[in-house]
Order: C-alpha cells, then structure tokens, then sequence
C-alpha cells in the first residue's frame, strides 16, 4: 500500500504580538478564575459531580510562572508550524504554541473547519495568563486554559499503526506534574483526523486529572449535540441544569453549556453552518463530557472577540470535550495509572440536526473508532523517529531525579537548559548554588520532593528564598515566613524577600505592614538593578505594579505617587499603567486628570477574563455610560 500521508514543516507569517518575558515574581496567589462554584450550590448537584467539584481544586499556580509580558503591538512574525496532511484533509498546528491545531482544511471543498485567528493576540485568559484565540487547543492541569497555552511542546515524527506517520506532541504539566502526549495521525484517505492522547500518572500516589480539548468554530454555526438537558455556568456563576439551549443560542452575556449525554450515547458534538456544513467532533467513551461556550451578544462580550482576533476577525464559539462533565470537576487518576482516548475531527453534511448522528455514523462508525483506538495503543510506546519541535527541560530534570521509563515520550538530559541548571546541582549535590550574578531569582521548584532536598540544603539566603516559596505552595504560610525572615540578615539582595513577606502580611489582614514592606522592597529593587534589560525590567514593572496597589490599599498616596514615578518612562505607557496612573489621580483627589487618562485612550494587555476594573474605576469618574473600548463586561451590573 502507497501511503500519501505527509508531514512537513511550513512558517505562517501572522500580525503578532511578541510574548514577551515571564513574570519573575512568585505566583504567590492564583489569578482570578472565574470558573468556581459555591460550597452551598453542591448540594443540589449529583453526588459524583459534587465529590469531583471539590477534588484537590488548582491552589497555586507555583512553579509555573505568570506570563504577562506581551503587548498589543502586532508586527508580520513568522511562526513555525508543522503541517500534516493527506488528499483530504490538512492540518497546520503550532508546536510553539502548545500544539494548538490552527487550521483544519477540508481539501476537496476547500472549507476551514475551524475558526482560524488571523492575528496572533495573546490575552489574559490562561490560568497563567496568556493565552490566544483559535483552533483546537489541549487543555490539561486543572479548571481553565493550561499554564502550555503559550509553551513549547516537543514534537516528532512516530510511526502510524497503518504504515503511515503520525506527529507526536508531548510535554510535562507542572501544576500536576504530569507527562502527556496527543498522536495526531491522518490515515491516508481519511476525512478525519484522529488525536490519540494519553496521560500517564507515573508518581506512587494518586492525582487530580483534567483534559478538555477545545475547539473554536465560527460564531454562526448551529451546535449540535445528542442531549437534551445541560448544565449551565452563565453570569450569575452558578452551576445548575437546564434544557439544552437552542442550537445557535446566543444570550447576552458569556455562557458555558456543559451537555448531559445519556450514559451509552455516543460521545460527539457538531458545528454547522446554514446550509448543514461543517465540522463535528467525537471520541472513544473515555472523553465524556461536551460543552459549548458562547461570549454572547451583549457589547462586553462583542468587545472581547474583537480584543482576540482584531477588527474583522469575525466571532467565534467554542465546542469542547472532557473527561468529566463539566470544567469545575477533577477526576481521580490512580497511582502508576494512565488514560488513553481517541478524538476525531472532520467534515460533516447534514440534512437537519437530526440527521447529524446517523451522517456520523455512516461516515465513521462508531466501531471504527474503538478500532482505530485499539490499533494505535500499541504504537504509544513507540520512540520518536525525526525530532521536529523542543518542548522544555522541566520534564528532563523529573526524569533524571527519578529514572523513570517513559516509553514514546522521552525527556532527554540535552533538553536541559539554564533554568534547570541550579536544580540540577542540587539533585547532585544536595546543595543550591549562589547565582553567578545578581538578577531576579529563577523560578522555584515546589513539589514535596524538591521541598524536602530544599530543606536539607545548607540554609544560605538565597536557599531559605526558595524554600519559603515551597512551603507557600504547601500550605505551610508560617513556615514560609520564618524561612524568609531568616534570609533577611545576611540577603545580598533584598527586595525577593520583602516582597514574598508583603503578600504574606496581605494574606493576613496587615496591609499597612504590607505596604510598608513593598515600599522597602521596590527602593531596594531599584538600587540594585543593573540595567533597563528585559529581565530587570520585567521585574520593576511587576513589582512596581504591586506596590503602588498596596500602597493605595491604606491611602499611602505620595509613597505609591513616588514608586510611579520611579518607573521607567516605557512601563508607564503601558496600558495597565495607564489604569493605575488614573486610580492614582483619583486617589489624589485629581478625577479630572484621571478622567483625560480615559480621553486619551489606553489598552490594558492584559485584563484578565471576568474582570471590573475598568468599569469600576469608571463608574467612580462619574454618571456616563462606560466606552464601548472599554466595556468588557461579562456580567450584568450588580450581580
């Protein structure tokens, strides 16, 4: 048999943004999530989605760092893409990207299935922040969009059960620590793509699980899926069921549909335009869930798709599939245990909704899927052949201080790189080495084993400043401060410390002593910093941003008047800047200037999902309707 399937590396050239650098401040605190429900509501939920609501919830985002370094600035950017594709199908997906799938081509018709982003915009969306509209995106780690959004994964070419090639994607999940892998494999002849994804619990003790892959479609497609009732997450941020919304609903505010399919139904979800075509989704039983999401047609929610994709771009809903009814839920996953499951995507024609089910089936059987899952399993294991993409060394160093075998994913020690180097040491040698230079700290690893090597480590203060930060994550804020404090005498720097001190003060109600130690800490940052790089600036514009809020929070106006003006003239033009600067002014008793601040127009890059301030900050200004630019309102004024 001639197998005509290729795989091929290609570069888009796109309006983008640049990413930018990491946060280099300890997530100390989660971003806002939207996506929680309240303890009372539990009770009027089944009894297994109630137990899997409140299983082991995402507590921190350590070791993941926050990125919030990107800008709205777009500038032609090539990105590499790698491209899979038989006679009938074609896929474009972006290993450095998280292995998002941004096109999905229908050859002989010439459609796009998917909603295809003409602009690469990240926005604050991920549970790490950045986060980018379009395609099919694999989310896993807990409730939101994965901390892999914006990440490089590792990819290669891999044999296909059929002869052919498949193109491996794989990485390591650090808020679970878990390795994973997604097999896209496009038999030849084939109108489907098939995503063969299985993660792997390697640790002797049980974790929370969670995988949703979502893909975007045009907004005007009709969704269609085999249930008639849904739970419902809409503004009011309650979890309740519902009959199962209109096939092209469209409600005024943002609303997840998480669909209630019979136990024994097949597992699919479809998107079609006006005249039936389009694309539908389905999957071995192991994915069960379905959900549609909607920004809704009010402004605040037109404002969001025009923020994601640009003028022009289009709307787009979202069709998803998971392992568990709804977003908020983890599931179990058993010690030294793994999940496997075949997703498929492809075009579909349907006379009427009630055709799409038997088209599917006519089109590719249910039977033939299990099979097709049946055939790839043995090929998980397989080792890659052709490395096309690096993902990073975070799952090299797991596999080092374990020795762990990890068949058809390998995490080799040259994936190593200079973020990895100082915990290499100190597996080697049980010591933490000094930084070869003064900058910010590097990122801090958090997980027991890691804590505990950090423990008996000899206490120098730049060896007490990561294990606070691990006994943070751990829930030991106590012990986090002792360990702090007792870096303070003999710190060459400083500022690392006080601020970890300050969020802890925060935390506990002490914001005056709280504000007192971010003054202290931005001074000592700023007599410290070398240079206006991109690391040290990074840095100042985080921590500045921090400390002009808790000093504002108890009234200190001309302490947080004083650090503004210490910043550098570039990071006070940002838009999130310019947000603060007009609750500066404000709180200086000057509302005329904060008003021009608005009249003068700002974009804040990263406002988060959900978030008021904005609208807020306005309605303090005075009686006027909110801009339209500024109007991102996902919910109805007083709820």
């Amino acid at each position: 048999m001639v197998i005509v399937t290729r795989i091929r590396r290609e570069v888009l050239t796109l309006p983008a943004a640049e990413l930018g650098p990491d946060n280099p401040l300890p997530p100390l605190r989660l971003l806002d999530e939207i996506h929680r429900v309240d303890e009372r509501d539990r009770e009027d939920l089944p009894r297994d989605m109630a137990r899997q609501l409140g299983h082991e919830p995402l507590r921190s985002l350590l070791p993941v760092r926050i990125r919030d370094g990107y800008g709205r600035t777009r500038t032609p950017r090539e990105i590499d893409a790698l491209v899979i594709e038989n006679d009938r199908l074609r896929a474009t997906v972006l290993p450095g990207l998280g292995g998002r799938v941004a096109s999905l081509v229908h050859l002989p018709s010439g459609r796009e299935l998917l909603y295809r982003n003409p602009v690469f915009q990240p926005a604050n969306l991920a549970l790490n922040g950045a986060w980018y509209a379009g395609g099919i995106e694999w989310n896993i780690g807990a409730t939101g969009h994965t901390t892999l959004s914006c990440a490089p994964l590792h990819a290669a070419r891999v044999p296909a059960p059929d002869g052919g090639d498949m193109l491996r994607l794989w990485e390591w999940e650090r808020l679970r620590d878990l390795p994973f892998q997604v097999d896209l494999w496009l038999p030849d002849g084939s109108d489907f793509l098939y995503a063969c994804v299985r993660v792997r619990n390697p640790h002797e003790h049980p974790v929370p699980g969670y995988w949703w892959s979502s893909t975007a479609v045009p907004e005007d497609r009709r969704i269609v899926v085999p249930a008639d009732e849904a739970w419902e997450f809409g503004a009011e941020r309650r979890l309740h069921r519902v009959s199962a919304p209109d096939p092209d609903a469209q409600p005024p505010y943002p609303a997840d549909w998480f669909y209630d399919i019979p136990d024994g139904r097949r597992r699919w979800i479809a998107a079609l335009d006006a005249d039936g075509h389009g694309l539908v989704q389905t999957s071995t039983d192991e994915l069960r869930g379905r959900k549609q999401f909607v920004w809704g047609a009010g402004t605040g929610g037109r404002r969001w798709q025009e923020w994601l994709g640009g003028p022009g771009a289009g709307g787009y809903r979202e069709i998803q599939a998971g392992l568990a009814r709804t977003q908020l839920e983890h599931v179990r996953l058993d010690a030294e245990s793994e999940v496997c499951w075949l997703e498929a995507y492809g075009p579909l024609s349907a006379a009427s909704p009630a055709d799409v089910e038997e088209r599917l089936e006519l089109a590719l059987p249910r039977a033939g899927l299990d099979a097709a899952r049946a055939a790839w399993k043995p090929y998980a294991d397989t080792e890659p052949g052709e490395l096309l993409a690096t993902g990073s060394g975070w799952g090299a160093l797991e596999v080092l201080r374990t020795d762990w075998k990890l068949p058809g994913t390998p995490f080799p020690e040259p994936t190593l790189t200079e973020e990895q180097a100082p915990w290499r040491e100190l597996l080697r040698t049980g010591t933490l080495p000094e930084p070869r230079r003064v900058r910010p700290p590097g990122p801090t690893l958090v997980a027991p084993h890691w804590r505990d090597m950090l423990e008996t480590a000899p206490a120098t203060p730049h060896t007490e400043y990561h294990l606070g930060v691990a006994q943070w994550h751990a829930g030991d804020r106590a012990q986090a401060v002792r360990s702090w404090e007792r870096a303070l005498p003999l710190a060459p720097s400083l500022w690392p410390l006080l601020r970890c001190l300050a969020v802890a003060d925060q935390e506990h109600g002490q914001y005056e002593r709280a504000a007192e130690r971010y003054a202290d800490a931005f001074d000592d940052l700023c007599r410290e910093r070398r240079d206006d790089g991109e690391t040290w600036t990074a840095a100042c514009a985080a921590l500045g941003r921090e400390s002009v809020e808790a000093l504002l929070r108890v009234r200190r106006t001309a302490d947080a008047r004083a650090v503004w003006e210490a910043l550098l003239p570039a990071i006070r033009e940002r838009g999130r800047f310019r947000l603060l600067e007009a609750e500066l002014l404000l709180a200086e008793g000057r509302p005329a200037a904060a008003r021009a601040v608005f009249d003068a127009g700002f974009e804040v890059a990263d406002l988060r999902e959900g978030s008021d301030a904005l609208d807020r900050l306005w309605a303090r200004l005075g009686d006027e309707p909110l801009p339209a630019r500024y109007d991102f309102r996902m919910r109805p004024q007083g709820l």
